[in-house]
């Protein structure tokens, strides 16, 4: 004995309904066709017909019709709702695929050369049907808002209602300057020296100047500095430094090519704070789509085989 199922309540409560009573044109083949009492889809169609404000079936005894405005509603209705099933459809096989579609990513421009690029060459080989997109940005954008998956920032400025993993281990902030700039200027030993010295600012987001910080023992410490440029992003941080145009307070990552080929040279290293790390964020979501944890799954297993080597 079939039960008295009622379906489900909604803004197309009893479409689906009402197309299969006028496919089989009979209640009762539709009401076979969903597994519930004919009574149900009778129910349902009196519903969309009093929401509709127009009578949309014929009903005697022996068969069931169409009126004109029936007709004009299944015309309309029937092609409309194969889209949303198809567009269901189409979302659910996303959804289950092992591993496919659009990747969209925010990042900061430093850690696209030193960072991403071998971490995605080596995601993308893993994971062909993916495709990634990268939108290199300093400004922090709200990820659900403008449609990424993803977003990779420094610690410390990444959201309490984010997920958060990270991607490198803490580092410090270092202060670099070329050798030129230090022989000409001198090279400075202690925090309050840099009142003496040409110091490229960062602006931040909300238009702020940043302040550079230290700690001096284990207290933190935040210098005010001033100097002939003022960048939106470390890449150009470090680029006038390299360029003779003063000091520059960097993450010790994106300084160290330049340290190494003897292009820069750090200074006040007692000083150097130490930041968290270089995190990739996600909203907090109770289901993560399959590309996103194959990415996360791709993170955390090269940030594991860079901690054992």
């Amino acid at each position: 004995m079939k039960q008295n199922f009622t379906v489900r309540q909604g803004a197309l409560d009893g479409v689906e309904a009402f197309l299969s009573v006028a496919h089989h044109r009979s209640f009762r083949r539709a009401a076979a066709e969903h597994g519930v009492t004919p009574s149900a889809i009778s129910q349902a169609v009196r519903a969309l017909e009093e929401r509709v404000g127009a009578v949309l079936f014929i009903r005697t005894t022996r068969s069931v019709g169409l009126t004109e405005a029936g007709e004009r509603f299944l015309t309309r209705a029937k092609p409309a709702f194969e889209e949303l099933v198809a567009a269901s459809a189409v979302a659910r096989e996303l959804g289950q695929r092992p591993a496919a579609g659009l990747l969209r990513l925010t990042v900061p421009p430093a850690v696209v050369p030193i960072l991403l690029e071998p971490l995605i060459a080596s995601f993308c080989q893993a994971f062909p049907e993916i495709e990634v997109e990268v939108a290199a940005n300093e400004e922090m954008v709200d990820i659900a808002a403008e449609g990424f998956d993803a977003g990779i920032r420094l610690g410390q400025f990444i959201a309490a209602d984010m997920v958060a993993v990270r991607m490198t281990p803490s580092f410090p902030l270092v202060v670099v300057g070329s050798p030129e700039y230090l022989h000409r200027r001198g090279r400075p030993e202690r925090i309050d020296d840099l009142r003496q010295h040409a110091c490229i600012c960062m602006r931040r987001s909300n238009g702020s100047i940043a302040p550079w910080s230290f700690v001096s023992g284990k207290k933190p410490i935040e210098a005010v500095v001033s100097g002939p440029l003022i960048a939106h992003d470390f890449p150009t941080m470090l680029g006038a430094a390299v360029e003779d145009m003063g000091l520059a307070q960097v993450p010790e990552p994106i300084a160290a090519g330049p340290v190494r080929a003897g292009k820069l040279v750090r200074v006040l290293e007692a000083f150097a704070p130490m930041a968290p790390g270089v995190f990739l964020y996600y909203p907090s979501r109770h289901q993560v789509m399959p590309k996103l944890r194959a990415f996360i799954d791709h993170v955390k297993s090269r940030a594991d085989a860079a901690d054992k080597t």
